[in-house]
């Protein structure tokens, strides 16, 4: 991490144009769009369809299945697919895993929310759950093709990719709804699960993971089950370090999926909100990945992340500044453009740390129970509180509230930082090594 930090503004640029940082591009597309499918543009949907707010705030809960993908991720690592599985384990997971994303889209798209609301949640939460094991693969393997000195760049790559999924699906899905209908908008965005299917055939399997023995039965199975926790726990200090993971975005999280009510209640019509929330906000989220890198290269990890804990809380109070301006383009640019540069630049460093925390032996099951864990809390806060907290205190103070609750997770990583904890809890993938890991157990 000391040569991370002194090395030159040119040499944290150049990285960016290697192979795998680019196939880190195509797989954040990839895993973008299916979270803006049941995130933001299922909110816009609802909402203009007339179903009340406690209702659409609820269906955040259809996220909690990427909280879940922990208990599943092994089956990535550890079950090799029958035919298809000869093109190699991450690359066969991946193509199966963006067929089920494709397929469920497709399903919430021919699902109308005022007939049957119950159906749509359903649909909602198969979308999520074939998102989930989407992202399964395609973290795993986008940490194993990038070297160590990598990670950084290809977190920063993968935000990149992630934002254009997201914002890309959730511009075209607005568009084409307001002139065809949200059926069709859902059918054309399940195209953007190609990227990521298309890299994986492109770069191959990775080096970084070579499997060397095969073991079949019920011990192998269950192996493959427990390995991967109990090598994380077994790490000084895991239990702080799982605390931080749980609670480092609790604030941001219960924010965010409550934008797009708080741009409905300020009457911004679908081109407004395209225009900012989308366009504008996709470009301050590029450059905020962009000097994100720049500054993770030369800041280091520890201090690269601190700074970008304390940027994603401090968005929120732009917009209680919003909600209480009222309907403002400027306002609203303001604050779009605040918290999409905050989270990405936090996108770069947090998730560079997240990566190097993982044993390249078990980095599905490792880096799902890391993700799920990210945001499971503001997962469930925003499900059952978010709506309510809303009526009961107003936009303004809902905000103030977000950002305080923020602070804990500042803090704490803070004091991981200046204990060396957070040096001891490097794994495997954020340490030069010999490429050849050997993974045992696959059944």
């Amino acid at each position: 991490m000391n040569a991370q930090a002194e090395r030159t503004w040119g040499d944290g640029l150049r990285p960016y144009l290697e192979k795998a940082p680019l196939a880190a591009l195509a797989l954040g597309v990839s895993s973008g769009f299916p979270y803006a499918m049941i995130g933001a543009t299922l909110t816009t949907r609802l909402a203009q369809s007339g179903i009340d707010k406690k209702t659409v705030t609820a269906f955040s809960l259809a996220f909690l299945v990427y909280n879940l993908k922990f208990l599943w991720a092994w089956i990535v690592d550890g079950v090799r697919l029958p035919g298809i599985g000869r093109l190699g384990q991450r690359v066969s997971w991946l193509l199966i895993a963006g067929v089920l994303v494709i397929a469920a889209v497709t399903h919430l798209a021919l699902i109308d929310p005022q007939a049957d609301i119950a159906a749509t949640a359903l649909a909602a939460i198969l979308v999520g759950a074939a998102g989930a094991t989407f992202d399964i693969v395609i973290d795993a393997y986008r940490i194993e093709i990038l070297e160590p000195r990598q990670l950084g760049v290809g977190a920063g790559m993968s935000q990149y990719g992630w934002r254009i999924g997201s914002a890309g699906a959730g511009a075209l899905a607005l568009v084409i709804a307001a002139r065809s209908g949200w059926s069709l908008a859902y059918l054309a965005c399940a195209s953007f699960a190609l990227p990521a299917m298309i890299a994986a055939l492109v770069v191959g399997e990775p080096e970084r993971r070579h499997v060397v023995a095969e073991r079949k039965g019920l011990p192998a199975l269950l192996e493959a089950i427990w390995r991967p926790f109990v090598q994380f726990f077994a790490r000084p200090g895991a239990l702080v370090i799982l605390a931080f993971i749980l609670i480092h975005k609790i604030g941001d999280t219960l924010a965010n999926l409550t934008f797009r009510l708080l741009f409905d209640d300020l009457k911004f019509s679908n081109d407004e909100i395209a225009f900012y929330d989308v366009g504008l906000g996709f470009w301050a989220y590029l450059i905020g990945i962009f000097a994100g890198g720049i500054l993770y290269a030369r800041m280091g990890l520890k201090r690269s992340v601190l700074l970008a804990l304390v940027l994603m809380a401090v968005s929120n109070l732009s917009f209680a500044g919003l909600a209480a301006a009222g309907h403002s383009n400027v306002g609203m640019a303001g604050a779009i453009g605040f918290e999409n540069f905050a989270s990405g630049f936090g996108g770069v460093a947090v998730v560079a740390y997240f990566s190097a925390l993982c044993d390249l032996r078990f980095t599905a099951a490792q880096y799902a129970l890391i993700s799920a864990a990210a945001s499971i809390l503001g997962r469930i806060v925003t499900g059952t509180t978010a709506g309510a907290l809303i009526e009961w205190m107003g936009y303004v103070n809902f905000y103030l509230f977000t950002t305080v609750i923020a602070l804990p997770g500042v803090l704490l990583f803070w004091w991981m930082s200046h204990t060396g904890m957070i040096d001891r809890s490097i794994g495997s993938a954020g340490t030069a090594g010999d490429g050849d890991v050997r993974q045992e157990g696959s059944i």
